[in-house]
């Protein structure tokens, strides 16, 4: 099964659902709806040691993938009935996916707008917040050591626009925007394609002539300076997804992969500046859901799920 194993690092991993055995803590109870059809999950730490970092995603993932100290959790948008069940209970359970959102938000939002909106609105809408400068600074304290908050906008037209935001957002992360192609950096040079183990064999980053050298004679340009030193959570992107593969040589597939994701965070950073001029509009007036509403389960920690990752 594909696994995300750090922030654009998709890798394969055997994937059996036991509370035992190849995995540690395969997590069932939150994997199982990764799996069980189309769906996207939003992945955070609960507290942070690093920078803030959210990421969508669209497999199962490692407990690792956004937070190199902290501990993720999974927030699918579906849930899927666990056809595997062959309890009594089980058989008035729904076959179809459900979304994972507290009806009393849905209904909250529906009043406020004058329609209800999708679940993958209100998950893009929720996106572009998390990715919103302007709200991790002026919370960041918080954001260290709970669950975000999520401020929805009273305007019915600010939530399109902050959803269509997070929309782009998500295509991207998930390497499936049209705006990936042609990506925005090349691969040149003369050699084997082979990652350098260190600095003085050859890998490094040149900020003047923004290149990335995988080794002395190869390297993707251009990667920006920002771009270069974007970071999703307790990893800087690009230099950590160059480091896991030192001393291997890249394939082709690996080569684009790499194009793919520096223009994704390059686009990113254009989106985020976009979000930032209208996210202060989105928290003049927002809908009051009241402190008795809490998540839906499950919303999980993906705790060990892969401890035993290819």
């Amino acid at each position: 099964m594909p696994i995300l194993y750090r922030p654009f690092d998709v890798r394969f991993t055997y994937y059996t659902g036991r509370s035992r055995g190849f995995h540690c803590r395969p997590r069932p109870e939150v994997m199982r709806h990764m799996l069980a059809g189309e769906n996207v999950a939003l992945i955070l730490p609960k507290q942070h040691k690093d920078e803030f970092g959210p990421l969508a995603a669209n497999t199962i993932g490692a407990h690792k993938s956004v937070a190199a100290y902290d501990i993720n959790y999974y927030f699918p948008l579906y849930l899927y009935s666990n056809m595997d069940r062959r309890d009594l209970l089980s058989r008035h359970e729904p076959t179809e996916r459900r979304p994972n959102l507290n009806l009393k938000v849905v209904m909250a939002l529906a009043a406020a707008y004058g329609r209800e909106p999708s679940p993958e609105e209100i998950f893009h809408y929720i996106y572009a917040v998390l990715y919103a400068s302007t709200y991790r600074k002026k919370y960041w304290q918080f954001l260290r050591i709970d669950f975000p908050r999520i401020p929805f906008t009273t305007d019915r037209e600010v939530f399109g626009t902050m959803a269509a935001q997070g929309a782009r957002l998500v295509a991207l992360h998930l390497l499936k925007s049209p705006d990936l192609d042609p990506p925005g950096a090349r691969f040149e040079g003369e050699g084997d394609g082979r990652v350098a183990k260190s600095k003085s064999q050859g890998f490094r980053y040149d900020a003047q002539a923004q290149r990335v050298y995988i080794n002395k004679t190869q390297y993707f340009a251009p990667v920006p300076a920002a771009v270069w030193e974007c970071r999703i959570g307790g990893y800087q992107v690009c230099e950590k997804w160059l480091k896991d593969r030192r001393e291997r040589r890249l394939d082709l597939d690996e080569i684009r992969t790499y194009c793919r994701i520096v223009t994704a965070l390059q686009r990113t950073i254009s989106i985020q500046a976009e979000i930032d001029a209208i996210y202060p509009t989105a928290e003049q007036t927002t809908i009051s859901m009241g402190d008795e509403i809490q998540p839906e389960r499950p919303t999980s920690r993906s705790r060990r799920t892969c401890k035993s990752s290819a």
